[in-house]
C-alpha cells in the first residue's frame, strides 16, 4: 500500500498529456488541476480501502480527469424531455415560452434596451409602461403593474393596502402554496393581522359582516386553485364581498393564484375563473401568476382600480420586487398574442397543449410507439389521464395517450426509469401501475426521434 501511495503520479505529470492540454485550451488552469486533484484523492482513496491494486496507466487517469471535467461542465439548469403529461409541471420549470416570447428574450438580452428610457420625451421613464396598457385592454382594469411572483404581488398588495391593520379571510381559504409558503404567512411579513371568519367549510356574508371593526384594512377573497372543499359547503361569491366592500368602504382584492385570460371551458376545465370576471365584478386589486395558465415568464401581475395601484408603484417594496428587462420581454410578447384567442392557442404552449384534441394525442402516440419500435424497443400505447399542474384545477384530470416502454426482462421499470432521468439531456416520464409512460401530450414531436435512440442506448 505505502509503494502505491509513493507511485501515485503528481498535479504536474498530468499537463503534457495532450487531452489534458486540449482541457486547459478550453478552462482556466485553476479548474484543470482541481480535476486532476480529485482523480489523484479519488485514487488514493481506493488505495487506502484496499480497493486499488496497482496504478491505473497514465492514459486511464487523464480520461478519469476528462470525464469529470464533462460532468461538471454540463449545467445544472438544462432542457428536460417532460414526459410526465403535466402542462405546468413547476420542478421542471412550469410552462414553456412561446417562440415569439423566447425570441424577444433573446433580442432584449443581446442589447440595450428602452427598459426605462422614453426616447420620444429624451429622458427616464417607467418599466411598468411596457406591459401595463395590454393588461388593462385584455381584462378591462384601470392599471396595472408586474412584480416577480404571485407570492410578492400578495406582499406588496397586503404592505401597501393593509399595513397595521386587519385583513378578513374565510378560513377555507387560508392556502398553502408550493415551499410552504402560506397566506397567513405573507400577511403577518406584511405587518397585516389575519381575521378568519366562518369555517373550515363554510363562510357567511354575516361571517364578514361581524368581523368588520376599524381595524379593518380590506377584504382577501383567495381562489383555492391548488385544492378544492366538496360536500357540505359554502362560500361568499365574488359579487357579494364586492357589495359589501362598497358599504364599509373597504378595498377587495383577489388572489386568483393560476390566472387565465381565457374561459377553460373551452379544453373541458370546468370551474377557473378568468382575470376578466373579477375585473367585471368590480374587485379593486386582482392578483395572479404569469407562468402558470397565462403561459408567460415566472411573474406577478397586480391589477385593479389606479388609485390603489399607483400607491403600490411608489412603496420602497415595489423595487425590491421588480422584474427585469427579460421579464418584461416575455410577458409583453405573450400578453400580445391573447388579442386574438386562436392566435394564442397556436402560440403559447400552454394553451396549445390544453387544447391538443385527443384524436391528435393519439396519433402522435403511436409516431412516438413506432420510433422507438424501429430501433429494437418495444412499446404499447394506453389511454391515460394526467393533471393540468402548476396548482391549477386540482380536483381534473385532462384525458390522454402515452406510449408504455416496456424493458421487458433487461431491466426493470424503475431502472429505465432513473436510467433516461439521468441522461444528459434527461427525459422525464412516470410510472404508473408498474408501467413507465411517456404523455405524448407535453412532448415535442421534434424530440421523438430522441427518445427512441436513448431508449434504445440504455436498454441492454
Amino acid at each position: 500500500m505505502r509503494q502505491l501511495l509513493r507511485n501515485i503520479p503528481k498535479v504536474t505529470e498530468f499537463f503534457d498529456d495532450p487531452s489534458i492540454a486540449e482541457l486547459k485550451s478550453r478552462h482556466t488552469p485553476a479548474a484543470v488541476t482541481e480535476w486532476i486533484r480529485r482523480v489523484l484523492e479519488e485514487l488514493r482513496a481506493g488505495i487506502l480501502a484496499g480497493q486499488v491494486a496497482e496504478i491505473p496507466a497514465m492514459e486511464e487517469l487523464c480520461g478519469r480527469v476528462c470525464a469529470l471535467a464533462h460532468r461538471d461542465s454540463i449545467p445544472s439548469l438544462r432542457p428536460v424531455v417532460n414526459g410526465t403529461g403535466v402542462v405546468l409541471h413547476t420542478n421542471l420549470g412550469r410552462g414553456c415560452l412561446s417562440e415569439r416570447a423566447a425570441d424577444a428574450v433573446r433580442d432584449i438580452a443581446r442589447s440595450y434596451s428602452t427598459l426605462e428610457y422614453d426616447p420620444g420625451a429624451g429622458c427616464r421613464g417607467s418599466r411598468h409602461i411596457h406591459v401595463e396598457q395590454l393588461l388593462c385592454r385584455l381584462t378591462g382594469a384601470e392599471s396595472a403593474m408586474v412584480v416577480n411572483n404571485n407570492a410578492a404581488a400578495v406582499m406588496l398588495i397586503l404592505g401597501t393596502l393593509a399595513q397595521g391593520g386587519e385583513v378578513i379571510t374565510s378560513r377555507g381559504e387560508l392556502v398553502e402554496i408550493g415551499g410552504s409558503f402560506r397566506v397567513p404567512d405573507v400577511m403577518e411579513l406584511c405587518g397585516c393581522r389575519l381575521r378568519e371568519v366562518g369555517t373550515t367549510n363554510k363562510t357567511h356574508l354575516y361571517d364578514y359582516e361581524r368581523a368588520i371593526n376599524e381595524d379593518t384594512r380590506a377584504l382577501l377573497k383567495v381562489h383555492t386553485s391548488n385544492y378544492r372543499i366538496v360536500g357540505f359547503t359554502e362560500s361568499l361569491s365574488l359579487e357579494d364581498i364586492v357589495a359589501l366592500g362598497r358599504r364599509t368602504g373597504l378595498p377587495v382584492v383577489q388572489d386568483l393564484g393560476s390566472g387565465s385570460l381565457v374561459d377553460l371551458e373551452r379544453y373541458g376545465i370546468h370551474d377557473e375563473p378568468t382575470v376578466q370576471h373579477s375585473i367585471r365584478a368590480g374587485v379593486d386589486v386582482v392578483s395572479f401568476s404569469g407562468d402558470k395558465l397565462l403561459g408567460g415568464p415566472q411573474a406577478g401581475v397586480i391589477l385593479g382600480k389606479k388609485e390603489y395601484i399607483d400607491r403600490m408603484k411608489k412603496h420602497p417594496l415595489a423595487r425590491a420586487l421588480r422584474v427585469d428587462k427579460m421579464t418584461l420581454a416575455a410577458l409583453s410578447a405573450t400578453l400580445s398574442a391573447y388579442q386574438d384567442t386562436e392566435r394564442a392557442e397556436r402560440e403559447i404552449p400552454v394553451l396549445a397543449m390544453l387544447a391538443t384534441p385527443r384524436e391528435t394525442l393519439r396519433a402522435a402516440a403511436e409516431e412516438l410507439r413506432q420510433a422507438l419500435l424501429r430501433r429494437g424497443v418495444e412499446a404499447e400505447v394506453t389511454a391515460e389521464e394526467s393533471p393540468v399542474g402548476g396548482g391549477s384545477v386540482p380536483t381534473q384530470l385532462l384525458p390522454t395517450w402515452a406510449v408504455a416502454v416496456l424493458p421487458g426482462g433487461r431491466m426493470s421499470v424503475n431502472a429505465l426509469e432513473e436510467a433516461l432521468r439521468r441522461r444528459e439531456r434527461p427525459i422525464v416520464g412516470r410510472i404508473s401501475a408498474e408501467q413507465y409512460l411517456l404523455d405524448v401530450r407535453t412532448i415535442d414531436p421534434a424530440d421523438f426521434v430522441y427518445i427512441a435512440e436513448a431508449a434504445a442506448e440504455v436498454l441492454p
